[in-house]
């Protein structure tokens, strides 16, 4: 028997261009919200419910309101790498808070969840009044992807030489229900998307975080200390994939949105 909670049924949502979006709502309707963005070939149920933070979050007091991203879970999943950049993941997430009807919540985010949460935040500060960041680089490191090498591995087995389109393949085949054609097209279709600088750092109150052993530690770093009201918290013994168990992360992470300062 799990020990995992069952997730709701997801609520569809359709994105300005048309796709579905996965959503799951978890706590009291009437309670204050929080936004959770998974990351990279995740997904909210397994990024945020199998993980505990639903649990700790509604237990806190809190509603979770959390999507899968377009080519990811039970939302749509398009093989045309025009259908995913920064611009159109960001529209996503502003359309679940404009279609649940929501004026003011928490932004929580991991990874590629995490990019999206610091421009979602920049753009809509009216709506977000504070962000948990975690493994968030200064960059995307999935432009080291060798696309033509991984479409060469869905399509007919090539071996694959690179040893990080080949790191990520694996993580990503390891993950039921993942698509790896729509996932190659997000990684090719994020090429020449948005990054997170100092110019468009968010003005809210943010944590970011990232493992003690997790390689873009040091670029969350540069940037909690580039945006205006943020600090950094050090996951201890974690690395990018196992962060967003630790529980030291999920105790930090509610404390701060309850109203804890950054430092």
């Amino acid at each position: 028997m799990s020990l995992v909670p069952e997730a709701p049924r997801p609520r569809a949502v359709m994105s300005p261009d048309g796709l579905k979006l996965a959503t799951y709502d978890f706590g009291d309707p009437d309670a204050p919200v929080v936004v959770a963005v998974h990351g990279f070939a995740s997904g909210a149920v397994l990024n945020w419910h199998a993980s505990g933070w639903t649990r700790d979050l509604v237990r806190a007091g809190y509603r979770v309101v959390a999507l899968d991203q377009r080519g990811h879970g039970a939302s749509s999943k398009p093989h045309d790498p025009d259908a995913y950049s920064m611009d159109l993941l960001v529209a996503d997430v502003t359309t679940v808070i404009d279609t649940y009807l929501l004026d003011d919540v928490a932004f929580l985010g991991y990874s590629l969840g995490a990019r999206v949460g610091w421009h979602t935040a920049e753009r809509i500060p009216d709506r977000i009044s504070r962000a948990v960041l975690g493994g968030i680089p200064d960059a995307d490191p999935m432009r080291r992807v060798a696309v033509d090498q991984a479409k060469a591995y869905i399509a007919d087995s090539t071996p694959v030489e690179d040893r990080v389109t080949n790191g990520y393949l694996q993580m990503a085949a390891n993950v039921e229900g993942n698509d790896l054609r729509a996932l190659v097209a997000m990684v090719e279709g994020m090429r020449n998307s948005v990054e997170p600088t100092p110019e468009n750092a968010p003005t809210q109150p943010i944590l970011m975080a990232a493992g003690s052993e997790d390689g873009i530690r040091d670029s969350a770093v540069r940037l909690a200390e580039a945006a205006p009201d943020a600090s950094f918290f050090e996951i201890p013994r974690r690395n990018h994939f196992n962060a967003p168990t630790s529980r030291d992360f999920r105790e930090r992470a509610i404390a701060f949105l309850g109203g804890g300062t950054t430092q």
